[in-house]
């Protein structure tokens, strides 16, 4: 699994013009966009302890990690971050799980994240979906188990 992570002031997610999800922390704060690939091999195992690890990563203020400030999770799935785009022009998919393996393991890591204490939002899987977001700092990481 992967994911790309993202410390942000606000993000939302819109389907079809009508937003379905936003993450607005309190304060000034941050909260994390998650953007989650999935491949075949993956499992609920590892769903589990890729959210464990974005919960508790120490990306935001003062070294603080989501589970130390209580941040908001938006979790929204994305099967273009398993492209391979080593060889040609045109990205290669094959690497990205199909839908009856990776939509049961999105739903595992979102349901992880909640299990660990985590305000969690997400998106709609394989909708055609309008992010918006705020990156603060910038801080973007790729993680991935």
């Amino acid at each position: 699994m992967r994911a790309l992570v993202q410390r942000v002031t606000t993000a939302a997610v819109a389907v079809d013009g009508v937003e379905v999800a936003r993450i607005t922390p309190p304060n000034g704060g941050h909260g994390l966009l998650v953007l989650i690939g999935v491949t075949h091999d993956d499992d609920a195992a590892k769903a589990t302890t890729l959210a464990r690890k974005v919960w508790t990563m120490r990306i935001l203020e003062d070294e603080k990690s989501a589970a130390d400030l209580n941040a908001p999770l938006l979790v929204v799935s994305q099967f273009t971050l398993m492209a391979d785009t080593r060889k040609s022009r045109r990205p290669s998919w094959s690497a990205a799980a199909p839908r009856p393996v990776a939509e049961p393991l999105i739903d595992e890591f979102t349901s992880a994240l909640r299990t660990l204490g985590a305000h969690v939002e997400s998106g709609v899987f394989g909708a055609h979906m309008e992010v918006s977001l705020v990156n603060d700092g910038p801080v973007t990481l790729l993680v991935e188990v």
